[in-house]
């Protein structure tokens, strides 16, 4: 069973993501706040993490390049409303999924 981290300060929309995943046999665990999800990344190490750019505590792609690098086996896609720089795009390799999203987008990444 894969394990997904999502980490977006929207609540609802975490426990709408978590939901559809958990009835797709997903082991789902989220975080609101970036420092949290850094937190659960280390405690949890999961397969996946779904990460939003835009959080209270910093942006979403600048925490994606230490994570990839701390711990390049999670697979991981930025979910972003606004646009990323284009180098980031060039030289990462993490997806990015533009918001507004479908849940059935979400799992193509996962």
């Amino acid at each position: 069973m894969k394990r997904v981290l999502i980490v977006d300060d929207e609540v609802d929309l975490c426990l709408l993501i978590k939901n559809y995943l958990n009835k797709k046999d997903y082991e789902v665990h989220t975080a609101h706040t970036l420092s949290e999800g850094v937190m659960k990344i280390k405690s949890l190490s999961p397969d996946v993490l779904l990460l939003d750019n835009n959080l209270p505590d910093g942006m979403g792609w600048k925490a994606a390049q230490s994570i990839h690098l701390q711990f390049p086996h999670i697979h991981i896609t930025l979910i972003s409303a606004y646009e990323t720089p284009k180098d980031f795009k060039a030289n990462m390799h993490i997806n990015i999924l533009e918001k507004p999203i479908s849940l059935s987008d979400i799992e193509k990444y996962l």
